[in-house]
């Protein structure tokens, strides 16, 4: 009997990219959604890569938003369901993953990549800069109803990472709240209530719990 052996899970690409001014209905705006596959290994220093930025930290970026990870399978679906043929990078993800689930992670997972040690945080709530990206107001909508956010990561030992690196799951909470309770949890009582059996949520997914 041949055994089919499950392909490890894995970064695909690494991407990081600086802020840079755009213009949107007649003004001027700042972002760094832009991001783009670089070779080698990047540090992770400071809560973010060096050489990754956010133009605006109120909602990017910081210990509950340092990494944001995407699945190269939520990519497919996307090109399946939308048209959208994706490159690496494109919503803005620091690391675009294979044979892992992203979307479906628990919170408080940790996650081994190379010599960094990262924890599953949040669900990515969009802004209208993924629309300017993707070159569709109307895809934050689409986006939200896809229920495939990707991951906000936090930073427990800061280290080195590169695509190619192997991505091993060393601990996963017993509360069985994934990425996808967090967002149901906007509108359904049950979800959020949910929430309030995990440690250490962020404070606006804390005000969800509570139903503040």
């Amino acid at each position: 009997m041949t055994v089919e052996s499950r392909a490890p899970a894995r970064v695909v690409s690494l991407n990081v990219g600086a802020v840079r001014e755009i213009e949107w209905r007649g003004e001027r705006v700042t972002t760094g959604i832009w991001k783009h596959p670089v070779a080698g290994r990047d540090a992770m220093r400071g809560g973010k890569l060096a050489g990754d930025d956010q133009a605006d930290r109120r909602v990017h970026g910081g210990p509950d938003k340092a990494v944001y990870v995407y699945a190269r399978e939520d990519y497919d679906w996307w090109r399946e369901h939308e048209g959208i043929e994706a490159t690496d990078g494109l919503f803005g993800e620091n690391l675009t993953t294979a044979a892992l689930e992203v979307s479906g992670a628990l919170v408080g997972e940790r996650w081994r990549v190379g010599s960094t040690l990262l924890e599953v945080a949040q669900p990515r709530m969009p802004c209208y800069k993924l629309g300017i990206r993707v070159g569709d107001p109307r895809f934050l909508k689409k986006f939200l109803l896809a229920r495939r956010p990707g991951a906000y990561l936090r930073v427990i030992e800061e280290g080195e990472i590169g695509a190619g690196d192997e991505i091993h799951v060393i601990a996963r909470p017993d509360h069985g709240v994934t990425l996808r309770t967090m967002l149901d949890a906007l509108d359904d009582e049950d979800a959020a209530a949910a929430l309030r059996t995990v440690a250490g949520l962020p404070p606006y997914w804390r005000r969800v719990a509570h139903g503040e």
